[in-house]
């Protein structure tokens, strides 16, 4: 008999790209749900900590009456760590590494999930052991002012794929939208990490809806470089996630302003967000009328004198989009100005 000289080919070893990156998506957001359970069911441990009494909406209620060293240090420490650590990898993947977008996902997206995974763990015990997060030692308004930039951002990157009124894009130059789309990920993962570690992981209704938010947020960071990421359906609903948190939130604090946060929310949505999901004009006519007449029929039982109050958000994210733009465009320039006169 002849021998078989055919030399076997050797199994290929599993690559994190041989994993679709909608299945880790979905995979992350399973953890995010169960994550924010566990939460809700270690809470009754902490229910022996000390606040202060609230004093206004500019009072931050849960932080420790009688901070230490290391309440300080635990908090700052790790969030700090959390910080640079992806800001490295962000910064290797795009100047070091340069990705390409692909279906499945890199070695630098496991990292990034491994790393906040582990980070997310952290805060959880930090939180039961030493209670604090960064609210000691911030105002309150840092932390809603950072998300609130992030929001505009994106408003701004995304004005020449999606318009910024009704499909119509801002007259915003090139140049400054090709900056806000480059280094997004830096300002976003602060945004993001820093309000992540202002709040202990408690789990009041408004908290366990922001936790889960963060979480998806977090997963959102640690996919760029692969389709998922840019996908306008996902990228849509963690937009509008916004909506549903700050109206929740206010139903929940029973302050009677809720309406301004859905209906200024949802108008952002009608003005700009659905306009990039290639939706028909006869479905974006149907969602605009369903808007105007559920703002019509609670205005006529809520009051007339109360109807402004749907443009507040609109108006501030909007102007907020122009001063973001003013502001790029200004140092951009300066950076300009600055290397003609190196080279003169």
């Amino acid at each position: 008999m002849r021998a078989n000289t055919q030399k076997s080919t050797p199994a290929r070893s599993f690559q994190p790209s041989d994993l679709s990156s909608s299945l880790v998506l979905w995979a992350g957001i399973a953890f995010s749900a169960l994550f924010t359970l566990f939460i809700w069911a270690l809470d009754s441990r902490l229910d022996s900590i000390a606040l202060l009494p609230d004093t206004g909406a500019s009072w931050y209620y849960w932080k420790l009456a009688k901070p230490t060293f290391w309440t300080h240090a635990t908090s700052w420490g790790f969030y700090l760590a959390h910080q640079f650590v992806i800001w490295w990898i962000l910064y290797h993947v795009q100047f070091q590494r340069k990705h390409r977008y692909t279906k499945g996902i890199h070695r630098s997206n496991v990292l990034a999930l491994v790393a906040n995974a582990f980070f997310i763990f952290l805060h959880l015990i930090q939180t039961h052991i030493w209670y604090d997060g960064l609210a000691q030692d911030m105002s309150i308004f840092s932390s809603q002012g950072s998300v609130i930039v992030l929001l505009v951002w994106v408003l701004l990157m995304e004005n020449n794929r999606r318009g910024q009124f009704f499909g119509k894009p801002a007259p915003f130059a090139k140049e400054v939208i090709r900056f806000a789309r480059t280094y997004h990920g830096y300002f976003f993962a602060w945004a993001i990490i820093y309000t992540f570690w202002f709040h202990p992981m408690v789990a009041t209704s408004g908290h366990l809806i922001g936790f889960f938010y963060m979480f998806l947020l977090l997963l959102q960071s640690s996919l760029f470089y692969t389709r998922i990421h840019t996908n306008r359906w996902w990228t849509f609903v963690l937009e509008a996630t916004v909506l549903i948190h700050g109206t929740l939130v206010a139903i929940m604090q029973g302050n009677g302003i809720w309406p301004m946060f859905f209906f200024g929310f949802a108008g952002i949505v009608v003005i700009t967000q659905m306009h990039g999901l290639g939706l028909s004009i006869r479905i974006r006519l149907l969602i605009l009328s369903g808007f105007v007449v559920a703002a019509l029929y609670l205005y006529s039982q809520r009051g007339w004198h109360t109807i402004d109050e749907i443009l507040r958000i609109p108006l501030i994210e909007y102007a907020s989009v122009c001063m973001l733009a003013g502001i790029f465009w200004l140092g951009l320039w300066i950076a300009r100005s600055v290397k003609r006169l190196g080279h003169a």
